[in-house]
């Protein structure tokens, strides 16, 4: 097991303690709109009776993801929950200022995951980086950020960690997703802010932006559920299903628009590429040019542009490389045979 234990607690969360054995809905004031309305960011907390860590979950930081929204709605219907030791911190629209406006970003046009640790009287963003540090970050032991693709482009269900912390490494096989991909820390984001206080974090990418993704979905539900499990969270079940294990990626890199024009793909998400294997094709409007785009290397497509427009170098898809190709597809498969039927933790 990977928990703390300790005594039972009551978890401060802004003005509001919340004592063992309930659950809250804690409103965190944000910067106020222009309108003299009032901001807030909504935050669950699900104290369990039992001693446990606590776990932050996050969705949101960029406004228009929305799997995760719909990720931790679904996890805080789970029954299994009346059984939690230690608590949950969940905050399902980080971002409520891109959120209300379908965004990425904040009004002052900054990426809030890289923002962090932030500032109490610095911009929006680093107000708002600010409070998630300071009021859910530094309550928790472990996180998870759930994320998907930026607007017109998908990624297939996969897990960015730092996988040299054999506790994340650890995490990230439990959760189940197809792939797991060794990522670098990068600086302002919530899981190297995270990382540097000893906190374990997972990034759990899947789907696009402003779209739900059934697969996505489901799988993101049952990962935490794993994760919680192995935490000691949540009791193991008698009767469960192995997880996937998942293929970790040696390297990844991002196929170009040759040139700008008309993209047609030829290839989806999951599927086995070879060298040299037309994934998909550059056109202009009236058909007179046609360029090729061919996979340089042997991989899975874990992510790909959805727009049919391009510009000469825009990112068209994303290759994973593995040790074993072929295993990496099986894996693929398998993970979406178990999720044809929606979760439920028992």
């Amino acid at each position: 097991m990977l928990n703390k234990v300790s005594s039972p607690r009551a978890i401060r969360i802004g003005a509001e303690e919340v004592p063992p054995g309930q659950r809250v809905i804690v409103d965190l004031p944000v910067a106020d709109l222009y309108t003299h309305t009032r901001m807030m960011m909504p935050v669950h907390v699900v104290n369990g009776r039992h001693a446990g860590p606590t776990l932050f979950i996050t969705a949101a930081l960029h406004g228009d993801e929305l799997n995760g929204v719909e990720i931790i709605k679904r996890l805080l219907g789970q029954t299994a929950l009346r059984r939690l030791r230690g608590a949950v911190l969940a905050v399902p629209i980080v971002n409520v200022f891109g959120f209300i406006n379908r965004s990425r970003y904040l009004p002052d046009r900054r990426d809030l995951n890289r923002s962090f640790p932030g500032r109490e009287k610095g911009s929006i963003a680093a107000r708002v980086a600010h409070l998630v540090a300071t009021e859910i970050v530094a309550n928790a032991d472990y996180g998870i950020d759930l994320h998907t693709g930026a607007v017109d482009r998908t990624n297939l269900p996969q897990v960015r960690a730092d996988l040299r912390d054999p506790r994340v490494r650890q995490l990230a096989d439990v959760f189940g997703a197809p792939v797991v991909i060794d990522s670098a820390l990068r600086e302002g984001s919530i899981r190297s802010y995270a990382g540097g206080k000893g906190i374990p974090v997972l990034v759990y990418e899947a789907g696009e932006a402003l779209r739900f993704d059934e697969l996505s979905i489901r799988a993101g539900v049952r990962g935490i559920g794993r994760v919680m499990r192995q935490l000691g969270m949540l009791p193991a079940r008698k009767r469960s299903r192995p997880p996937i294990q998942p293929v970790r990626a040696n390297a990844t890199s991002w196929v170009r628009a040759p040139s700008s024009g008309i993209f047609r793909s030829s290839c989806h998400l999951g599927a086995r590429v070879k060298p040299d294997q037309v994934l998909g094709r550059v056109t202009d409007p009236f058909g007179e040019f046609e360029i090729e785009i061919t996979a340089p290397a042997p991989g899975l497509v874990i992510g790909r542009s959805t727009s049919p427009l391009t510009h000469e170098g825009d990112a068209l898809f994303h290759i994973a490389r593995f040790d074993n190709t072929q295993a990496a597809q099986a894996t693929f498969d398998e993970f979406q045979e178990t999720h044809s039927v929606a979760p439920t933790w028992g």
